[in-house]
Protein backbone atom coordinates (compact mmCIF):
# COMPACT_ATOMS: atom_id res chain seq x y z
CA UNK A 1 0.00 0.00 0.00
CA UNK A 2 1.20 3.71 -0.89
CA UNK A 3 2.26 5.91 1.85
CA UNK A 4 1.44 8.83 -0.31
CA UNK A 5 -1.41 11.02 1.07
CA UNK A 6 -4.09 10.26 -1.62
CA UNK A 7 -6.18 13.80 -2.49
CA UNK A 8 -9.93 13.61 -3.12
CA UNK A 9 -10.80 14.13 -6.86
CA UNK A 10 -12.88 17.31 -7.17
CA UNK A 11 -15.20 17.87 -10.34
CA UNK A 12 -13.77 20.59 -12.92
CA UNK A 13 -15.94 22.22 -15.36
CA UNK A 14 -14.10 22.40 -18.82
CA UNK A 15 -15.03 24.98 -21.84
CA UNK A 16 -13.79 25.34 -24.96
CA UNK A 17 -13.58 28.62 -24.62
CA UNK A 18 -10.86 28.35 -21.87
CA UNK A 19 -8.83 26.65 -24.91
CA UNK A 20 -6.54 28.27 -27.38
CA UNK A 21 -7.68 28.56 -30.81
CA UNK A 22 -5.73 25.70 -32.22
CA UNK A 23 -6.54 23.29 -29.47
CA UNK A 24 -10.39 23.39 -29.85
CA UNK A 25 -12.07 20.40 -31.59
CA UNK A 26 -14.19 21.06 -35.45
CA UNK A 27 -16.28 19.11 -37.25
CA UNK A 28 -15.31 20.68 -40.22
CA UNK A 29 -13.03 18.10 -42.02
CA UNK A 30 -9.53 19.38 -44.13
CA UNK A 31 -9.18 16.49 -47.11
CA UNK A 32 -5.67 15.77 -48.33
CA UNK A 33 -5.78 16.19 -52.43
CA UNK A 34 -4.76 12.70 -53.58
CA UNK A 35 -1.52 12.71 -55.54
CA UNK A 36 1.04 10.07 -57.04
CA UNK A 37 4.22 11.14 -57.58
CA UNK A 38 7.07 8.37 -59.90
CA UNK A 39 10.95 8.78 -59.86
CA UNK A 40 13.35 8.04 -62.66
CA UNK A 41 10.15 8.35 -64.84
CA UNK A 42 12.07 9.15 -68.41
CA UNK A 43 14.93 8.06 -67.86
CA UNK A 44 18.69 10.23 -67.40
CA UNK A 45 19.65 9.64 -71.28
CA UNK A 46 15.88 10.52 -72.25
CA UNK A 47 15.55 13.31 -69.48
CA UNK A 48 19.17 14.47 -70.57
CA UNK A 49 18.27 15.33 -74.26
CA UNK A 50 15.15 16.25 -73.07
CA UNK A 51 16.87 18.87 -70.85
CA UNK A 52 19.32 19.97 -73.83
CA UNK A 53 16.22 20.35 -75.69
CA UNK A 54 14.28 22.93 -73.23
CA UNK A 55 17.44 25.16 -73.14
CA UNK A 56 18.38 25.00 -76.83
CA UNK A 57 14.86 26.37 -77.37
CA UNK A 58 15.45 29.53 -75.01
CA UNK A 59 14.61 32.09 -78.21
CA UNK A 60 11.08 30.40 -78.65
CA UNK A 61 9.91 31.22 -74.49
CA UNK A 62 7.25 33.41 -73.69
CA UNK A 63 5.63 34.85 -70.86
CA UNK A 64 3.11 32.19 -69.19
CA UNK A 65 -0.37 34.06 -69.03
CA UNK A 66 -3.26 33.13 -66.85
CA UNK A 67 -7.16 33.17 -67.72
CA UNK A 68 -9.47 35.58 -65.40
CA UNK A 69 -12.51 32.87 -64.39
CA UNK A 70 -15.40 36.02 -64.85
CA UNK A 71 -13.93 38.04 -67.38
CA UNK A 72 -12.03 35.39 -69.93
CA UNK A 73 -9.57 37.62 -70.34
CA UNK A 74 -5.74 36.66 -70.35
CA UNK A 75 -3.35 38.17 -68.04
CA UNK A 76 -0.06 37.56 -66.07
CA UNK A 77 -1.80 38.45 -63.01
CA UNK A 78 -0.14 36.52 -60.05
CA UNK A 79 2.16 34.26 -62.44
CA UNK A 80 6.04 34.64 -63.54
CA UNK A 81 7.11 31.90 -65.81
CA UNK A 82 8.21 31.78 -69.27
CA UNK A 83 6.53 28.98 -71.49
CA UNK A 84 6.48 26.71 -74.82
CA UNK A 85 3.76 24.93 -76.00
CA UNK A 86 4.96 21.54 -77.11
CA UNK A 87 3.74 18.11 -78.60
CA UNK A 88 5.96 15.18 -77.18
CA UNK A 89 4.87 11.61 -78.43
CA UNK A 90 8.07 10.16 -76.54
CA UNK A 91 6.49 11.46 -73.67
CA UNK A 92 2.83 10.50 -74.38
CA UNK A 93 3.50 7.27 -74.69
CA UNK A 94 5.27 7.30 -71.09
CA UNK A 95 1.92 8.86 -69.57
CA UNK A 96 0.04 6.52 -72.05
CA UNK A 97 2.00 2.95 -69.65
CA UNK A 98 1.92 5.02 -66.24
CA UNK A 99 -1.81 5.94 -66.30
CA UNK A 100 -3.67 2.72 -65.15
CA UNK A 101 -1.00 2.51 -62.11
CA UNK A 102 -1.56 5.98 -61.39
CA UNK A 103 -5.35 5.90 -61.81
CA UNK A 104 -5.34 3.39 -59.58
CA UNK A 105 -3.01 5.22 -56.81
CA UNK A 106 -5.74 8.46 -56.96
CA UNK A 107 -9.11 6.55 -56.94
CA UNK A 108 -9.79 8.36 -60.27
CA UNK A 109 -11.92 6.03 -63.07
CA UNK A 110 -12.36 8.07 -65.89
CA UNK A 111 -11.19 7.70 -69.20
CA UNK A 112 -8.35 9.92 -70.43
CA UNK A 113 -8.34 10.19 -74.23
CA UNK A 114 -5.64 13.57 -75.06
CA UNK A 115 -3.32 15.81 -73.92
CA UNK A 116 -2.21 19.39 -73.37
CA UNK A 117 1.54 20.34 -73.06
CA UNK A 118 3.60 23.16 -72.40
CA UNK A 119 7.05 23.11 -71.25
CA UNK A 120 7.65 26.14 -68.50
CA UNK A 121 10.98 27.44 -67.41
CA UNK A 122 11.47 29.42 -63.53
CA UNK A 123 14.22 31.51 -62.99
CA UNK A 124 15.04 34.44 -60.59
CA UNK A 125 11.45 35.06 -59.31
CA UNK A 126 9.70 32.62 -60.90
CA UNK A 127 6.43 31.95 -59.06
CA UNK A 128 2.38 30.69 -60.17
CA UNK A 129 0.03 31.48 -57.42
CA UNK A 130 -2.79 29.73 -55.84
CA UNK A 131 -4.94 27.78 -58.93
CA UNK A 132 -6.59 25.39 -60.22
CA UNK A 133 -6.11 24.15 -63.67
CA UNK A 134 -10.19 24.32 -65.06
CA UNK A 135 -8.95 26.43 -67.76
CA UNK A 136 -6.54 23.83 -69.55
CA UNK A 137 -9.99 21.43 -69.72
CA UNK A 138 -13.15 20.92 -70.38
CA UNK A 139 -14.36 19.17 -67.49
CA UNK A 140 -12.08 19.60 -64.89
CA UNK A 141 -14.21 16.79 -63.10
CA UNK A 142 -12.44 14.25 -64.78
CA UNK A 143 -8.94 15.86 -65.74
CA UNK A 144 -5.85 15.41 -64.09
CA UNK A 145 -2.32 17.32 -63.86
CA UNK A 146 1.05 16.08 -64.33
CA UNK A 147 4.34 18.12 -63.84
CA UNK A 148 7.50 16.22 -64.56
CA UNK A 149 10.82 18.05 -63.52
CA UNK A 150 13.96 18.75 -65.61
CA UNK A 151 17.29 21.04 -64.33
CA UNK A 152 21.01 21.24 -64.59
CA UNK A 153 22.68 18.93 -61.38
CA UNK A 154 23.67 20.51 -59.47
CA UNK A 155 20.76 22.22 -59.35
CA UNK A 156 21.32 26.32 -60.47
CA UNK A 157 18.07 27.48 -58.73
CA UNK A 158 16.58 27.15 -55.50
CA UNK A 159 12.69 27.22 -54.02
CA UNK A 160 10.20 26.83 -56.77
CA UNK A 161 8.03 23.78 -54.70
CA UNK A 162 4.78 22.83 -55.39
CA UNK A 163 2.28 23.24 -52.71
CA UNK A 164 -0.51 21.28 -53.27
CA UNK A 165 -3.39 22.38 -50.84
CA UNK A 166 -5.86 19.78 -48.60
CA UNK A 167 -9.57 20.81 -49.69
CA UNK A 168 -11.84 21.98 -46.50
CA UNK A 169 -15.30 20.79 -46.75
CA UNK A 170 -17.93 23.11 -45.66
CA UNK A 171 -21.91 23.41 -45.25
CA UNK A 172 -22.01 25.12 -48.83
CA UNK A 173 -19.40 23.18 -50.30
CA UNK A 174 -15.27 22.96 -50.46
CA UNK A 175 -13.09 25.28 -50.56
CA UNK A 176 -8.88 25.13 -50.06
CA UNK A 177 -7.65 25.23 -47.27
CA UNK A 178 -4.75 26.81 -45.32
CA UNK A 179 -2.81 23.49 -44.96
CA UNK A 180 -0.95 22.12 -48.05
CA UNK A 181 1.68 19.47 -49.13
CA UNK A 182 5.26 20.30 -50.54
CA UNK A 183 6.60 18.42 -53.80
CA UNK A 184 10.11 19.33 -54.40
CA UNK A 185 11.05 19.69 -57.81
CA UNK A 186 13.30 16.57 -58.60
CA UNK A 187 15.05 16.18 -61.87
CA UNK A 188 13.43 12.99 -64.08
CA UNK A 189 10.35 12.80 -61.25
CA UNK A 190 6.88 13.47 -62.29
CA UNK A 191 3.69 14.03 -59.99
CA UNK A 192 -0.13 13.76 -60.97
CA UNK A 193 -2.94 15.04 -59.11
CA UNK A 194 -6.68 15.60 -60.25
CA UNK A 195 -6.76 18.87 -62.02
CA UNK A 196 -9.04 20.32 -59.44
CA UNK A 197 -7.07 20.55 -57.08
CA UNK A 198 -5.98 23.74 -55.67
CA UNK A 199 -2.00 24.57 -55.97
CA UNK A 200 0.85 27.05 -56.49
CA UNK A 201 4.30 27.19 -57.41
CA UNK A 202 6.23 29.24 -54.80
CA UNK A 203 9.12 31.66 -55.88
CA UNK A 204 12.38 30.72 -57.14
CA UNK A 205 15.68 31.97 -56.94
CA UNK A 206 18.24 31.89 -59.71
CA UNK A 207 21.71 33.25 -58.53
CA UNK A 208 23.26 32.93 -62.08
CA UNK A 209 20.79 34.15 -63.62
CA UNK A 210 21.51 31.67 -66.83
CA UNK A 211 18.59 30.19 -68.92
CA UNK A 212 20.05 26.73 -68.53
CA UNK A 213 20.13 27.38 -64.59
CA UNK A 214 16.35 27.96 -64.25
CA UNK A 215 13.58 25.56 -63.03
CA UNK A 216 12.14 23.71 -66.19
CA UNK A 217 8.73 21.22 -66.07
CA UNK A 218 6.95 19.54 -68.57
CA UNK A 219 3.10 20.47 -67.85
CA UNK A 220 0.41 17.99 -68.83
CA UNK A 221 -3.02 18.14 -68.41
CA UNK A 222 -4.44 14.82 -69.61
CA UNK A 223 -8.40 14.65 -70.03
CA UNK A 224 -11.16 12.90 -71.66
CA UNK A 225 -14.67 12.85 -71.95
CA UNK A 226 -17.26 15.48 -70.42
CA UNK A 227 -18.92 12.84 -68.00
CA UNK A 228 -18.58 12.89 -64.00
CA UNK A 229 -20.45 9.82 -63.95
CA UNK A 230 -16.92 8.36 -63.15
CA UNK A 231 -15.80 10.51 -60.67
CA UNK A 232 -18.87 9.47 -58.71
CA UNK A 233 -18.05 6.15 -59.04
CA UNK A 234 -14.63 6.86 -57.81
CA UNK A 235 -12.82 5.75 -54.33
CA UNK A 236 -12.04 8.66 -53.40
CA UNK A 237 -15.22 10.80 -52.43
CA UNK A 238 -13.05 13.76 -52.14
CA UNK A 239 -12.60 14.48 -55.66
CA UNK A 240 -16.29 15.44 -56.71
CA UNK A 241 -16.19 18.13 -53.93
CA UNK A 242 -12.67 19.02 -55.13
CA UNK A 243 -14.25 19.75 -58.99
CA UNK A 244 -17.07 21.61 -57.46
CA UNK A 245 -14.81 23.91 -55.63
CA UNK A 246 -12.40 24.34 -58.86
CA UNK A 247 -15.24 25.21 -61.19
CA UNK A 248 -15.60 28.80 -59.43
CA UNK A 249 -12.12 29.09 -61.22
CA UNK A 250 -13.35 28.28 -64.68
CA UNK A 251 -13.91 30.64 -67.14
CA UNK A 252 -17.91 31.44 -67.45
CA UNK A 253 -17.89 30.96 -71.28
CA UNK A 254 -16.02 28.22 -73.73
CA UNK A 255 -12.57 29.25 -74.19
CA UNK A 256 -11.60 27.28 -77.97
CA UNK A 257 -7.80 27.86 -77.56
CA UNK A 258 -5.61 27.29 -74.61
CA UNK A 259 -4.32 30.70 -73.48
CA UNK A 260 -0.78 29.55 -73.48
CA UNK A 261 -1.12 28.48 -77.07
CA UNK A 262 -1.14 24.93 -76.43
CA UNK A 263 -2.77 22.23 -79.09
CA UNK A 264 -4.11 18.93 -77.88
CA UNK A 265 -2.83 15.45 -79.31
CA UNK A 266 -4.48 12.25 -78.49
CA UNK A 267 -3.13 9.80 -76.12
CA UNK A 268 -2.09 6.21 -77.23
CA UNK A 269 -3.17 3.05 -75.67
CA UNK A 270 -1.13 1.27 -73.29
CA UNK A 271 1.62 -0.45 -74.63
CA UNK A 272 0.86 -4.61 -72.47
CA UNK A 273 4.45 -5.18 -72.74
CA UNK A 274 5.26 -1.79 -70.72
CA UNK A 275 2.42 -0.52 -68.69
CA UNK A 276 2.79 -0.29 -65.72
CA UNK A 277 0.78 -1.35 -63.26
CA UNK A 278 0.33 -1.69 -59.02
CA UNK A 279 2.68 -5.20 -57.77
CA UNK A 280 0.49 -7.72 -56.23
CA UNK A 281 0.82 -8.55 -52.53
CA UNK A 282 2.53 -12.10 -51.54
CA UNK A 283 0.85 -13.92 -48.96
CA UNK A 284 2.78 -17.21 -47.11
CA UNK A 285 0.57 -19.35 -45.88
Amino acid sequence: MSGYAKEPATPTEISTRDLPPSDQCSTTPVVPAPVCRLENFLGADRAARLLSYAISREPDFRAGTVLDPLSGQVSHKGRSSLVLPVTSPVLSRHLADCLPLVQEVLGHRAALTQTLTVLTAHGEGGHYGMHTDASRVRDVSTALSAVYYLHRKPRGFDGGQLRLYDTLLTDGGAQPAESYRTVEPEHDTIVFFPASAFHEVVPSTCPSGHFADHRFTLTTWISGAETTEAVQGSSFRILPWMARAAERTRPLADVEHDHDGARPIALPPAAPATRLTLPTFRTTP
